[in-house]
């Protein structure tokens, strides 16, 4: 089983206090950055609060039946009626396109991710079965019962542009962080050294129904029962590490900041073998990959 790195509680990111002055059920990273958690996994609203219509970006779409708490917190932190100009996938696992479609139509709005991610979201290809025998927790042990058949929205898909920037989000720019997902990226704005990370690594053993639930922060390699190339994600979070955030937004787990948090994020990055790869695993043994069609199989 794989370690975690423990990080002092005091690095959280998000700020109570802060969270209480608005009634929106999102908890404030910035001024512009906020998140909200769906029982195991996070959405991301950028844009200043009371942004108005197409002044904002939602940075993925939850876990299914997450529509509604996502259209409130939305219409409360944005104002009434008020729609993103787009949605920004970091990747397509059923945790973070639980309710993209129905989002996409509602808000009638631009869909961006990474060309190697548009097979899983185009209906032409299903993710690996995950496996549950790199342990770590209940979660892991039902990992294949999770949803890989791919979503289908194809009319509103973008791929993100080749020199890394975020059309709809000026100052941004995204980063290829593979290995969790083919098409996996993350979201650096550099002016503040504001990280949204995705599933690159996480701050929770989101293998452990215990863990998700209690939210201690720990910093952990991407979960393990889905991450299919792991000397990818390896090279994902030094790259991650090498940025040297100031804060982080994870897709799972509590957002962190400040060099305690950056301590912990070299060390992933320095002992990723022991700290997060499994002991044995079948996407361990054989990797799977964008470049050799293996990451891809048909939907059934």
């Amino acid at each position: 089983m794989a370690q975690q790195i423990p990080v002092d509680p005091k690095a959280r990111a998000d700020d109570p206090r802060r969270d209480a002055e608005r009634d929106d059920a999102t908890h404030a990273i910035t001024g512009d950055v906020a998140y909200r958690r769906l029982v195991l996994v996070n959405v991301v609203f950028v844009g200043e609060p009371d942004a108005g219509d197409r002044g904002w970006v939602l940075v993925d779409a939850g876990v299914m039946g997450s529509k509604g708490a996502i259209l409130s917190a939305a219409e409360a932190r944005f104002g009434a009626g008020a729609r993103p100009s787009a949605i920004v996938l970091t990747h397509g696992h059923f945790d973070h396109v639980g309710v993209l479609e129905d989002l996409a139509s509602e808000w009638d709005v631009p869909i961006y991710a990474h060309a190697l991610e548009r097979p899983y979201l185009d209906g032409s290809a299903a993710y690996p079965t995950p496996d549950p025998s790199v342990g770590g927790g209940l979660l892991g042990r039902i990992s294949p019962l999770y949803p890989t058949q791919p979503v289908d929205v194809s009319e509103r898909l973008l791929d993100l542009p080749h020199d890394n920037s975020v059309p709809p989000l000026p100052g941004w720019r995204w980063v290829h962080t593979p290995g969790h997902a083919p098409g996996h990226i993350s979201l650096w704005r550099g002016a503040d050294r504001t990280l949204i990370a995705g599933d690159a690594f996480v701050t929770v053993a989101q293998e452990s129904a215990y863990a998700v639930a209690v939210q201690e922060p720990e910093l952990h390699g991407p979960p393990m029962y889905l991450t299919i190339d792991w000397d990818a994600a390896r090279t994902s979070v030094r790259a991650l590490a090498a940025l040297e955030p100031e804060r982080v937004i994870t897709g799972h787990g509590r957002p962190l900041q400040g060099p305690e948090m950056r301590r912990a994020l070299q060390a992933l990055a320095a002992d990723f073998d022991r700290v997060a790869v499994p002991a044995h695993g079948r996407f361990v043994e054989k990797p799977l990959r964008a470049e050799d069609g293996s990451a891809y199989r048909p939907p059934r």
